[in-house]
């Protein structure tokens, strides 16, 4: 049995397409079969609120829809979000993939457990094929080259592809990420709604702000990381994580500055562009 209702909303109304051919005609498409419009679902989108946009995307999509979340600074919104719109349709809820690279700080995974006890998740934990003895045995310490190459080979290994590995095998069609345009240049460029290497993102919080994540977590009572006394405005792995300075601040922490992106919200297919 699914586990939400069939799509109710019109066809037009939802972005999905009418016959007429989209460069993005390979795309997943709706889970009643109909081609997605990417031009009409982004202008049905940009509008609404982002409770309202995960809502589209479980009616477009049902039981292709997922959620990604790193367990960082601001995951609890998003985590929040879903659980409530979850619960409100029945069934076991949207899964939520959580990639585990194994080098996340300790109260990261003190805060997941902490989430995890008081939020409904259907959680899905990831890992790499490879472990980290392997892969530091093959290929030594890639964070501590100060290589951008090995940056970007580290992200592969640890967070790309076991991402795609996931959503390939959950047979996901679209799936939703808590990224913020403020964050990076990248996501400046982005729209609620895109094409990411053969899958459709959704991008639920894009336009908020700071502020906008911490006065939500208030309103609902939702525990902050630990780390976020600390002085972090946002946290990966313990190795390429830092708290914002007098110099940097945000993303600008990450990867020691070499990178803002770790490659997961990149285009191309198998991270290609990384």
């Amino acid at each position: 049995m699914s586990r939400f209702p069939s799509p109710q909303t019109a066809p037009a109304a939802m972005g999905v397409a009418e016959g007429n051919p989209s460069p993005t005609a390979g795309y997943p498409a709706a889970a009643n079969g109909s081609p997605i419009d990417l031009a009409a679902a982004r202008a049905h989108l940009e509008p609404l609120e982002a409770e309202k946009r995960l809502a589209w995307a479980l009616d477009t999509f049902g039981e292709g829809f997922c959620l990604t979340t790193s367990f960082g600074i601001q995951a609890a919104v998003l985590l929040h979000m879903i659980t409530e719109l979850g619960q409100s349709r029945g069934g076991e809820g949207v899964p939520v993939i959580w990639v585990d690279t194994g080098y996340l700080p300790e109260e990261t995974y003190r805060y997941a457990e902490e989430l995890r006890q008081r939020l409904p998740l259907n959680l899905k934990v990831v890992q790499a094929e490879m472990s980290a003895a392997r892969m530091e045995a093959l290929h030594g310490k890639l964070w501590e080259s100060g290589r951008v190459e090995d940056l970007s080979l580290y992200n592969q290994l640890r967070k790309v592809d076991p991402l795609d590995r996931a959503l390939r095998e959950g047979h996901v069609s679209c799936w939703g990420s808590g990224v913020r345009g403020g964050q990076t240049d990248h996501r400046r460029t982005m729209t609620p709604f895109d094409p990411i290497r053969g899958l459709w993102s959704l991008r639920p919080l894009l336009s908020w702000s700071t502020k906008d994540i911490y006065y939500y977590m208030e309103r609902h009572q939702l525990p902050q990381h630990p780390l976020f006394a600390q002085g972090y405005s946002t946290v990966g792995d313990w190795h390429s994580s830092a708290a914002d300075d007098g110099n940097r601040s945000g993303r600008a922490t990450r990867f020691g500055g070499l990178k803002q992106e770790c490659g997961i919200h990149l285009p191309g297919l198998m991270g290609e562009g990384i």
